[in-house]
């Protein structure tokens, strides 16, 4: 139905000439145009079937025109702004634009029909649909190509939207949540005078939203409700949606919670999450507030991951029974990125969730800045048209039209499972934060703001008016709010709503917290050989029928020689990580650029029937009762992809959980999830993650943004055991390194600098009999050196640079050289890398890295060893020159320096 809305933007004089060419041939016009015709005759049809005057005025296309116009842009007159009046944004709905006048106004029109009208005037038709679409709420649906959803939203909203109906007992509902709103700040604002609390003031019809929403996603079905919001209302949702105790955030505001050390260091009140379970008039329904740091919309596709990870496992991918809801602020939807890239991810197959409900808080200002400022179109949820999702512009002071439209935004995607957008236009009646003042940057706004009753006023009043409730029972209603929010801050008990843990959380509170001994040495992570054998042979299987492409069928070929010949490449021992991880029946989540694939060709862990384009997964035929294996080529986006794993790993802890980076260089595009959430989320909020980030990183001639993973800007994050930093060298150690991910009874997220041109390196290679004993080693000692009393240098390293001192050595027979390779940076093993000094007595210690002094892992390792020294690039602004044969120079002098040559 989208399609074809160019029609009803076209001059009524060149519709009225199309349709003349119609009536002559319809075959002169387009099939859009014959459709909508079609149609136009059919209604006259109808009207004149009902016994009404067969005669057509000449002007019913040009009142056709202008419902349609009233549908796709009556909101730009709609009256959804509470504190200012609106700006002409040049509608264009006025009657001479349709070459129509007053004089018609009382002309009957078949077009109304199309509306529900018997036998309307022009005059009727347009009061109609001012009523419609010009009321309190605006809406953006027109360009929506799905003609089912077109035409549910059409219907739903032209049938209700103008006599907006709520029983007696959601009215009291509504005025019962606004009242915990309004009240709740005002107390706030009395008992902590110059505290940031980030208020709702002004805002206050989000809390009776959210309650209409949950109920409503209840009632048709939804079992959960994820929700990520900034700071704005937060800790009113808290305290009114997700009904954590009066007393305990009254706690916080007295600074009575003493930080646990052993639990990390906190946050501020106002970036924290919850989880609770409230009853709804039809069912119980979990609630989940994912905690976020102060960048804004970087917890959308935390809250995406999340919720898709709980689909999948809990709900059988079953999205009708788990909802996201997404707060934004205006000037964060429209100006951060992020959101873009999240909305991208809403139909894709390794990343829908089954439709977001997107809720703007639409403050009209961002920290400081005035809209105008803000963004260059006209609303800021510009957004939503990139994937087609209706868009419900309402006004935050009618909180009955507020909680109308979420519902609908609520059905919607219920029936559609797709995302949409309730721009709820309201004010923010104090600064950024309450010590902030406004009207240092706003005057005039602010002068406006400063006279406005707010939404329970005005809806008292409303109430009152109409009857549905006495003016003292408004008075009494607060006045008990106010009571039972002093009785809680003097310390009378209040009882934590009961809760039941899921499957994930009872997996993670089987889990610890670690402990510096789980450190000095990894866990027994061998597999039975009959397990390995099993795993190889299915990786390398593959149907009869399916005839894979001719370069793949040789490059499988030749892996199963090197199998038989007892050499196991990289991409081979990660798919046997994979393989065994399935086998104990555990899903594998794997996504990234390319990793299908694999950017360097080596995984394929996904290949290709060269005949019908049939994809085959190797590791979906390891066993009986495997887990899943869940592999997705992502959209060109870091920041976006990487939060959205990190928030799928929140919600599985028994799985493991991949992103892979293209380059390791890219993975800079995501650093506000690497340190606002990876790194620092255990300390902050007590959330453990085991997480693997794949960051192929390697100096191999290709330039400065295909080189550094930037390692050293990892190990500047590393503090109290957060993470764990590797740079493998072999293909066995990286499989243990893998399922040592899950073989640990508490989780960190794994940080690898993956390898690039060791990928096919003929000397990176395990023996099977190492995948079939042992663990992860931490430190690779130089097993060349038979008497380590005659070591005079001795090299410590990390990664593909090893190699490169590896085939000097050799070529040089310098036995008084020992290579000693660090696979783990962080945690960094003190321990045997003591019993490795020791070792050598005499030798010198040196660090030798290809990345520049100021990059890499020098720094680090001097701050731990001060007796080092070091052969590195010399420091740069750039990661790599951009020159190969300059590159291969470097290389080289980087290893003669490193045995002592020059």
């Amino acid at each position: 139905m989208g399609s074809d809305s160019f029609i009803f933007n076209a001059h009524p004089s060149y519709i009225e000439a199309k349709y003349r060419d119609y009536k002559s041939d319809p075959a002169t016009v387009d099939a859009e145009m014959q459709k909508f015709f079609e149609g136009f005759d059919l209604a006259i049809s109808n009207f004149s079937d009902n016994g009404l005057a067969a005669g057509v005025s000449p002007k019913e296309l040009q009142v056709w025109s202008l419902v349609k116009a009233y549908r796709s842009r009556g909101h730009l007159i709609s009256k959804t702004n509470p504190i200012r009046p609106r700006r002409d944004r040049k509608p264009n709905l006025d009657l001479e634009f349709f070459g129509l006048s007053n004089d018609d106004l009382q002309t009957t029109f078949v077009s109304g029909k199309e509306l529900g009208l018997e036998n309307p005037t022009l005059a009727n038709i347009i009061e109609h649909l001012k009523k419609i679409y010009c009321g309190p709420i605006g809406i953006e649906y027109t360009y929506i190509n799905n003609s089912a959803a077109h035409n549910w939203i059409k219907e739903r909203f032209e049938k209700t939207a103008h006599t907006i109906q709520h029983s007696p007992e959601k009215k009291r509902r509504i005025l019962q949540k606004l009242t915990q709103t309004v009240v709740f700040e005002q107390f706030l604002s009395k008992k902590y005078v110059g505290q940031k609390r980030f208020s709702l003031e002004g805002g206050e019809s989000t809390i009776p939203a959210l309650d209409a929403i949950i109920n409503k996603s209840a009632e048709m079905g939804v079992d959960e409700v994820v929700i990520g919001m900034a700071h704005r209302g937060r800790l009113n949702v808290l305290a009114n949606i997700m009904q954590k105790t009066y007393g305990h955030i009254f706690s916080e505001f007295e600074g009575n919670m003493t930080p646990d050390l052993t639990m990390g260091d906190g946050d501020v009140k106002y970036h924290l999450g919850y989880s609770s379970q409230v009853e709804t008039p039809t069912k119980t329904v979990h609630l989940k507030l994912v905690p976020n740091p102060s960048h804004l919309e970087a917890v959308n596709p935390v809250v995406e991951g999340f919720a898709r990870a709980k689909a999948d496992i809990l709900y059988g991918s079953d999205y009708d029974r788990i909802l996201p809801i997404l707060i934004h602020g205006d000037a964060a939807v429209a100006g951060q990125g992020v959101v873009y890239e999240v909305t991208q991810m809403a139909d894709l197959k390794g990343y829908k969730t089954g439709g977001t409900i997107h809720f703007v808080i639409n403050n009209q200002i961002g920290f400081t800045t005035d809209f105008d400022d803000a963004r260059s179109s006209p609303y800021c949820t510009g957004v939503a048209k990139v994937i087609q999702a209706p868009v419900l512009h309402v006004n935050g002071d009618d909180v009955e039209a507020v909680v109308y439209a979420v519902e609908l935004a609520t059905e919607f995607r219920q029936e559609f499972n797709q995302d949409v957008f309730i721009d709820m236009v309201c004010y923010r009646r104090h600064g950024h934060n309450e010590s902030d003042e406004p009207k240092f940057t706003q005057p005039t706004f602010y002068k406006l703001i400063e006279n406005h009753e707010d939404p329970r006023v005005i809806y008292v009043n409303k109430l009152v008016s109409s009857g549905a409730i006495s003016e003292a029972e408004g008075k009494q209603m607060d006045e008990d709010f106010w009571k039972q929010l002093q009785d809680r801050l003097d310390n009378i008990k209040q009882t934590p709503l009961k809760y039941e843990y899921q499957e994930p959380e009872l997996a993670w509170k089987a889990l610890r917290r670690s402990t510096p001994e789980d450190f000095e040495q990894s866990p027994d992570t061998a597999v039975a050989k009959k397990t390995f054998d099993q795993v190889l042979k299915s990786i390398m299987a593959y149907p009869s029928e399916f005839k894979p492409l001719v370069k793949v069928d040789k490059l499988l070929k030749k892996t199963q020689k090197d199998i038989e010949d007892g050499k196991i490449d990289w991409a081979t021992a990660e798919l046997a990580a994979y393989g065994t991880i399935l086998l104990e029946g555990r899903d594998v989540r794997i996504s990234g650029q390319d990793v299908k694939r694999g950017t360097f060709s080596h995984r394929h862990a996904i290949i290709y029937d060269e005949n019908t384009n049939e994809e085959y997964s190797r590791l979906s035929n390891v066993g009986k009762k495997q887990g899943q294996f869940r592999i997705y080529n992502s959209l060109l986006s870091e920041f976006a992809v990487l939060g959205f794993e990190f928030g799928y790993s929140l919600a599985s802890p028994d799985n493991l959980v991949i992103w892979e980076a293209q380059f390791g260089d890219f993975a800079n595009g995501a650093q506000t999830i690497i340190d606002q959430f990876i790194t620092s989320s255990e300390s902050k909020w007590q959330r453990m993650s085991g997480l693997t980030l794949l960051l192929p990183h390697g100096y191999e001639g290709q330039g400065p943004e295909h080189s550094s993973a930037r390692l050293e800007r990892f190990l500047q994050l590393c503090a109290e055991y957060n993470i764990t930093v590797a740079n493998i060298t072999t293909p066995a150690n990286f499989f243990h390194a893998l399922r040592r991910q899950l073989a640990r009874p508490f989780r960190k997220p794994l940080v690898v600098m993956s390898p690039k041109s060791l990928l096919r390196h003929p000397k990176c290679v395990s023996a099977p009999s190492e995948f079939t004993t042992g663990r992860f080693k931490e430190v690779l000692d130089d097993e060349r050196i038979k008497s380590p009393e005659k070591v005079e240098r001795l090299l410590l390293c990390s990664g593909k640079v090893y190699y490169d001192l590896l085939e000097y050595q050799e070529q040089n027979k310098r036995d008084d050289v020992a290579i000693v390779r660090l696979e783990q940076l962080f945690p960094l093993p003190k321990k045997q890398l003591q019993a490795i000094f020791e070792k050598y007595p005499k030798a010198k210690k040196i660090w030798v890295q290809e990345e520049p002094g100021n990059m890499g892992a020098w720094t680090y390792m001097l701050n731990n060893y001060r007796d080092l020294d070091s052969v590195t690039r010399k420091a740069s602004a750039s990661p790599a020159i951009g020159y190969n044969k300059i590159h291969v120079q470097e290389q080289e002098q980087i290893v003669l320096k490193a045995f002592g040559v020059n």
